[in-house]
């Protein structure tokens, strides 16, 4: 990889913004949003953060907790926003926040929030090198910070599992 691919970015560079629909086949019998169809838009519109700061493929690595605070309807919009909050060599902490937007009632409320972690990677599976990313704004250099503690958190969970299997 060239030095020039590893120049740092702003956090601007990777926010990315989906909008999907919930349609009759996203919906549980009651004409709710299925939890795993909404984790699955939320694993995608994070990706699209981390491909976009990090310029090569990524995989998941861990989804941090993700409550789901209020339902979601057939008909409604649903608005993912997301962006790189910190990056670690190889690896990237993503966050993802959804929005539902009633567009009839003109109403908006936040539906969950979920953190994630991708692995840059080439063609044949190896690790990449990400660019750092640079926070631009309060809220951003936050994020950032917060991101750093979120791993450690998780190092220290994975450590503990680890033991507990010997």
């Amino acid at each position: 990889m060239s030095e020039e691919m590893l120049l740092p970015r702003p956090v601007r560079d990777s926010q990315s913004e989906m909008t999907e629909i919930v349609l009759p086949n996203d919906a549980n019998p009651l004409g709710a949003l299925l939890g795993g169809r909404l984790m699955h838009w939320i694993d995608l519109a994070g990706a699209m953060a981390a491909h976009r700061h990090s310029r090569s493929h990524v995989v998941t690595a861990s989804v941090d907790h993700i409550d789901f605070l209020v339902p979601v309807r057939v008909g409604d919009l649903v608005i993912l926003r997301s962006s790189v909050n910190r990056v670690f060599k190889t690896s990237m902490e993503t966050g993802v926040k959804v929005f539902v937007e009633n567009y009839i009632a003109d109403t908006a409320q936040h539906v969950a929030s979920a953190y994630l972690t991708f692995v840059a990677i080439d063609a044949q599976g190896n690790h990449l090198k990400v660019p750092a990313v640079i926070p631009e704004s309060e809220d951003q250099q936050r994020r950032y910070d917060d991101a750093g503690r979120r791993r450690e958190i998780r190092r220290g969970e994975l450590e503990r599992r680890r033991k507990a299997k010997r």
